[in-house]
């Protein structure tokens, strides 16, 4: 590796090998130390993740560093001074790598990018770097640091011109998104799972451009690929959907200024040094959460008692019971009755809402020969497929809905 002068003045710890431990890893994970790396943050889980090139083409995971001190709230960088952690996509070349650092060693993740010019941000110099103390910055300890820099210089060594340095608010999960869709922030994470997601798709540094003050991604050429991508995002939006529809909360999570890795924090309860760390107080409020929407409770209908509310056998059911036709059921049911996936969480809201109207009659049913009804013996139930079960199967003629729905 070529240095610039400054560097060769550097102490041996800009040169310092990678751990053998991690070189085992990268073995067995199918890549070496030579091979081109990229970086991904998340600032809520307070880690680094270290990703490599493998012989396949797809870069895969081989290492999690917890990150000792961050700043600020989740969400961008917007000005100098706003001790913000940024969040986008960074590009790192060699000339960013820093051996000479007040902060042990340390490489400047590119900030501001394409993105925060184009809206009108400002600030520089934030780092990757040692010790345990935050103004913006990625602060890994020294020794995390100097496993980071030797792994990010042996790249450069193997011919990488520039390594991709992803930041994230937290892990681009489908439940995180569902749970922060509330957040003011939520448009532009929006836009990071994007990238997020293409990469966890192909398993390939996605190409960045800005288009109109917003992020954008150069789709892959191969139309098999991309398609593998567009499944992967559909795939990653419908779970989104299905987590708001199952009544997932909305949170807004807050900190006083900035979080701190749970390892380094027991580290510090057992009497180990982290040196000097920025505003230690401030850590006692990191990560809190502020609910906006109330999670739903689900409700839970057993499989015989649905089987019985809306299968075949509920209208043969009603038939036999005096008093009661197939037309009076048809009434009943009738516009709630369509396909089975469909039918159980529309019966289920009609009953909780109180619009599912009583069976006619059905409060003389305790007075009738249960026998001659088709109706299983009091306290017992017994659906389709399903074995008989004690507890109480009737409700009475006032009852908003069946007495089987149970909340969790």
């Amino acid at each position: 590796m070529s240095l610039a002068a400054p560097a060769l003045a550097a102490t041996g710890k800009a040169f310092a090998p990678i751990p053998a431990a991690t070189l085992a890893l990268m073995q067995a994970r199918g890549t070496t130390a030579q091979a081109p790396v990229l970086f991904r943050a998340y600032k809520k889980e307070s880690e680094i993740e270290v990703w490599k090139r493998a012989g396949s083409g797809r870069f895969v995971h081989v290492k999690t560093f917890p990150i000792c001190r961050w700043s600020g709230q989740l969400g961008p960088k917007r000005k100098t001074g706003d001790r913000q952690t940024p969040e986008g996509f960074y590009t790192v070349p060699q000339r960013q790598m820093n051996p000479n650092s007040s902060y042990y060693l340390s490489f400047d993740v590119g900030y501001p990018n394409a993105y925060d010019r184009a809206h009108g941000s400002t600030g520089s110099a934030v780092m990757v770097h040692g010790v345990c103390s935050s103004m913006g910055c990625f602060a890994m300890t020294d020794a995390v640091v100097g496993e980071i820099y030797a792994i990010a210089r042996e790249a450069f060594a193997g011919g990488q011109a520039a390594f991709q340095f992803q930041s994230y608010p937290f892990r681009m999960t489908a439940q995180n998104m569902a749970r922060h869709r509330t957040d003011p922030n939520i448009d532009f994470w929006r836009q990071l799972k994007v990238g997020s997601d293409r990469f966890e798709a192909l398993g390939e540094e996605p190409a960045v451009s800005v288009v109109a003050g917003r992020y954008s991604f150069a789709p892959d050429r191969d139309p098999v690929r991309e398609a593998r991508v567009a499944a992967h995002r559909a795939d990653e939006e419908g779970r989104i959907a299905q987590a708001v529809e199952d009544g997932s909360a909305a949170v807004r999570t807050t900190y006083s200024d900035g979080g701190q890795h749970a390892f380094w924090a027991a580290h510090a309860a057992r009497g180990g040094s982290l040196g000097e760390v920025s505003r230690p107080e401030a850590l006692a409020y990191a990560g809190l959460e502020v609910v906006t929407i109330p999670a739903r409770p689900r409700v839970v209908v057993a499989e015989a008692v649905w089987s019985r509310w809306a299968g075949p056998e509920l209208r043969m059911a009603f038939a036999r019971t005096a008093n009661l036709s197939r037309p009076a059921a048809t009434a009943r049911f009738g516009p709630l009755l369509t396909a089975y996936a469909d039918a159980l969480p529309r019966l289920v809201r009609a009953s909780l809402a109180g619009t599912l109207p009583p069976p006619e009659g059905l409060a003389r049913l305790n007075a009738m020969d249960r026998d001659t009804a088709g109706l299983a013996p009091p306290g017992h139930w017994a659906g389709p497929g399903s074995s008989t079960t004690s507890g109480s199967s009737t409700t009475s003629g006032s009852s908003a809905g069946p007495a089987y729905l149970a909340r969790r």
